[in-house]
């Protein structure tokens, strides 16, 4: 197999020459890419901390009870948990619709809000929903102004130049994400998880994630938590070095991937966003609707059928990452800074989150 061939070569960034066969060859060429859904090889199951989390804190989360989760582990990368799809029946639209509705609001920073003026970034979805709900499927249709977003930050908001977090630039975390991301932090050996800042990505068809490691916060010690819902992808985890390749991996809807211990400061990348493998135009777990009695003090809120259906919409050709992050040990403080503000920036082309359509144009723009 070609991708097999290109691992064994080593040799200078190993990284980036498997990012690209990935990321440009067509589906009959991923039969390396390993499967959590047929585990073997490579992939083992993993123990999680079931008395952690009691079920009724599981179903507040949108969660199955813990003792039910299937997770796995991978060879070579201590510390790295797979979680295929947890979430209760219809739970995934509930961050679905928070991620396209109220998280990309101030005061929470998006890269819209970087380079458009402040009233045209007022109510996102109340701009964006008729022309969703009316999109046809001609790529020379205009986007809206959710399909324009790339990316979300919460609580410490991340800038994108100096790759650093900062005191001075925090906005209160969700308090229904912060909920969901101690129970799997708690589950999988981590109690006391401070959900205090998070990255969403916001991809389509043609996007891809950077080759990347996840080191600007200060604690190293918490792991790194990742939602996926909506169409898949293939992920990339590699090593301490660009040198070492990486194994590749599919990620689908409501999978959770935690990097912890060893595997927290490794490299990864997205290559490519995949449609669903059922070959529907959502993956069928989306398809599910809420139970009508929600558990008392849950965090999941009922969807009205209007607004599903522009979340619906959006994600036949699109897929959203949540990455939460603690960014601050117990009692640790930031270091003091000078001359910055801590404004991020957008991130250019090649460091982070990358888009094919945009390569055309001048990097740091919409």
């Amino acid at each position: 197999m070609a991708a097999a061939a290109l691992t064994r070569e080593g040799g200078e960034d190993a990284f980036r020459r498997l990012f690209r066969f990935y990321r440009q060859r067509d589906a009959s060429d991923l039969r390396g890419v390993v499967d959590f859904s047929a585990p073997g090889g490579q992939v083992f199951r993993s123990q999680l901390s079931i008395s952690s989390v009691s079920d009724q804190d599981a179903y507040r989360a949108g969660l199955q009870p813990v003792s039910q989760w299937k997770a796995y582990g991978l060879s070579g990368y201590p510390g790295f948990i797979f979680i295929a799809n947890p979430f209760l029946a219809g739970c995934q639209r509930h961050w679905v619709k928070q991620c396209l509705k109220l998280y990309p609001e101030k005061p929470n920073v998006c890269n819209l809000h970087l380079h458009m003026a402040p009233e045209k970034t007022t109510d996102l979805w109340g701009q964006s929903k008729e022309q969703l709900r009316r999109k046809g499927s001609s790529k020379w249709e205009p986007r809206s102004l959710l399909e324009k977003l790339r990316w979300v930050t919460l609580g410490y908001h991340y800038n994108w130049d100096t790759k650093k977090y900062s005191a001075n630039h925090h906005t209160p975390f969700p308090s229904d994400l912060a909920f969901l991301s101690e129970q799997v932090a708690a589950a999988c050996g981590f109690r006391g998880f401070q959900a205090q800042a998070g990255i969403l990505n916001y991809y389509h068809f043609d996007s891809s994630l950077g080759i990347h490691v996840d080191e600007s916060e200060l604690d190293h010690s918490r792991p790194l938590l990742s939602f996926s819902f909506g169409q898949s992808s293939i992920f990339l985890l590699g090593g301490l070095k660009r040198e070492e390749a990486p194994t590749a991996m599919f990620m689908h809807s409501g999978d959770i991937m935690v990097m912890s211990g060893f595997s927290r400061l490794l490299y990864h990348a997205v290559p490519r966003v995949l449609p669903n493998p059922e070959g529907t135009a959502l993956p069928s777990c989306l398809h599910q609707a809420l139970p009508s009695d929600l558990p008392a003090g849950s965090v999941i809120e009922h969807s009205s059928d209007e607004d599903w259906q522009v979340c619906a919409k959006y994600l036949q050709s699109s897929r959203i990452n949540m990455t939460i992050r603690q960014v601050l040990a117990e009692g640790q403080k930031f270091p003091e800074e000078s001359g910055t503000n801590g404004q991020g920036q957008a991130p250019s082309e090649d460091s982070y989150h990358e888009n094919s359509k945009a390569k055309r144009h001048k990097p740091n723009r919409v």
